[in-house]
């Protein structure tokens, strides 16, 4: 485990005490809370972008192998088809 030092103004850190005195924790715990929320929002990020990509190759492909033309390339609605549901 790693400690961090934080810089913040006065009126932030009594407004933090505060807070962390009625949840009965403290201002590092309301922190760390913080900062893991923020990496694992990150973490959701990444892996809705990833199933983005998986299924626009999948489309891509299926469109592929569907016809005997040359193939053609998606159309903007198709691609942001899932988006706009």
């Amino acid at each position: 485990m790693k400690n961090i030092t934080l810089k913040i103004d006065d009126e932030t850190y009594r407004k933090a005490r505060i807070r962390a005195a009625k949840e009965g924790t403290s201002v590092s715990a309301i922190v760390k809370k913080f900062l893991m929320v923020q990496a694992s929002e990150d973490d959701a990020l990444d892996q809705r972008r990833i199933a983005a990509l998986d299924e626009l190759y999948r489309l891509v492909e299926a469109r592929g192998k569907s016809r005997a033309q040359p193939l053609q390339p998606l159309t903007r609605d198709e691609i942001y088809a899932k988006r706009l549901r």
